[in-house]
């Protein structure tokens, strides 16, 4: 068709294929296409489609795959803007091909990209749905309407070259390289679940600084706003000093962890008053009966004091829950102490071994009896890198081992799993669907720095499509 070939290859922090992919680094996945004769130019593109690409090398022919002709099996959206981008190249869209090769099929089949127990898991969740009727299910989403209420944390990622030790303090000496703020917290959860529902709304608490007010509005429309403001409380900073993250060179694309120094936490000693607890349950009143859930991301931070946990529990229709425990209320903040109703909640390793007093414990024990406490319908366990445990009421315990191994951060992979799962509680999906939900919005948060980015629908959906396959 043409006289010249260049191949496009996307970025590896940019493919989309779920956790494990891509399996080869972009090093060798280019070395790969070069080498073959047919191809004149390989092309590493840093974007997550092809309009910059296509723009640059204003193709006479734009080639896709035969699975492209179908825009709507195209999840990611991404196909009708390449068609328009080659339109205004002056150039035409081809779809070429005779039989369609899934990489996702030939992966699966040929190559370990996952462990038994992950496969495993992912089959069982396929004879419940293929990857349409999953892709429903997500889209029934949209119809919820949410009220996420917690506190809302700036995570400000301090990110620093280490030159080693002072010669006379013998103290950690480094050089600033950039600095980021990012919206964690429940503002973070407020992100993921608009991806998934465009009818969310946040209520809570900050002070009147303007660099905060500033903030909001980046992440937050003034109708979805029921944040409250007050000068007497300081908006919350959780700063990270880090090292960037590495990537090494290997044949199968592996990265290290972002690596976290030590940290400062900009937090009131003393939780709000009375006074502003009051004006934390006008606003409540005026939104609770419009929610078909009320998520409560309780970080112990001012927010979900007696007065408004009170109010949310005995006012809610329909209550989803996460009571964390961190450094600033550790010991303090326990589910089961803080609260005496939940329909669904999530938690982790260190928080059930707070709340049952228990260094060794039965797992599944604990957590049925928290949900039995809570009359949850559905609890989770997340246990990092080893599993998460699942158990509703009627149906047999699930455990479901993590979807990604290859690590970049994992704060706020906990806030992602409990966005999912909550959602997929609401709408009374299956435990070990609704499990699977969850893991895999965790397994996408531990491949973002932070809260740089939110839980992506397009993703998530392209996510599954390869997990679903296994």
């Amino acid at each position: 068709m043409g006289d010249i070939l260049v191949v496009t290859v996307t970025a590896e922090q940019f493919v989309n294929k779920g956790p494990g992919r891509p399996y080869f680094n972009d090093q060798l996945r280019l070395q790969s296409l070069a080498a073959l004769h047919l191809v004149d130019y390989v092309v590493l593109v840093p974007y997550t489609a092809a309009e910059e690409v296509i723009k640059c090398v204003c193709p006479d022919f734009y080639c896709k795959g035969l699975e492209y002709r179908n825009d709507e099996a195209d999840v990611t959206g991404n196909i009708q803007n390449d068609r328009k981008a080659v339109e205004e190249v002056g150039g035409k869209v081809a779809y070429v091909g005779s039989t369609v090769f899934s990489s996702t099929r030939l992966l699966n089949d040929h190559f370990d990209v996952h462990d038994p127990n992950t496969k495993s898991f992912c089959m069982e969740v396929a004879k419940e749905y293929d990857k349409n009727s999953f892709r429903r299910e997500v889209e029934k989403f949209q119809e919820l309407k949410v009220l996420v209420v917690g506190d809302i944390i700036f995570d400000r990622y301090t990110s620093v070259s280490v030159q080693g030790l002072t010669s006379k303090n013998r103290i950690l000496s480094s050089r600033f390289l950039s600095e980021e703020t990012q919206a964690g917290g429940a503002l973070a959860v407020f992100r993921h679940i608009r991806e998934f529902t465009p009818h969310v709304k946040l209520i809570s608490l900050l002070g009147t600084e303007l660099w905060a007010n500033e903030e909001i509005p980046k992440y937050i429309q003034p109708k979805e706003d029921e944040i409250l403001r007050v000068p007497e409380f300081t908006s919350i900073i959780k700063q990270r000093f880090v090292e960037p993250q590495i990537r090494n060179n290997s044949p199968q694309f592996c990265s290290k962890e972002v690596s976290k120094l030590f940290s400062v936490n900009y937090i009131d000693a003393q939780h709000p008053c009375e006074e502003i607890q009051q004006k934390l349950i006008e606003r409540l009143q005026q939104r609770i009966s419009w929610a078909d859930v009320v998520l409560v991301m309780d970080f112990g931070h001012g927010v979900m004091e007696p007065l408004v946990r009170k109010f949310v529990q005995e006012n809610a229709s329909l209550m989803a829950l996460n009571c964390q425990t961190n450094s600033n209320n550790h010991g303090f903040n326990l589910i089961n102490r803080q609260y005496y109703r939940a329909d669904s909640f999530s938690l982790d390793q260190a928080e059930i071994s707070l709340a049952t007093g228990k260094r060794s414990m039965d797992h599944a024990q604990e957590l049925e009896a928290l949900r039995e406490h809570l009359g949850a319908s559905y609890a989770w366990l997340t246990r990092g890198g080893y599993e998460t445990i699942g158990i509703r009421k009627g149906e047999m315990p699930v455990s479901c081992p993590p979807l990604e191994l290859d690590i970049v951060d994992t704060i706020g992979a906990g806030d992602a799993f409990c966005s999912l799962a909550s959602l997929a509680a609401a709408k009374q999906i299956s435990l070990r669907t609704s499990t699977f939900m969850g893991q895999l919005a965790g397994a996408q948060a531990v491949r973002i720095v932070g809260n740089s980015e939110c839980i992506r629908k397009n993703r998530f959906l392209k996510a599954s499509e390869a997990m679903l396959n296994l």
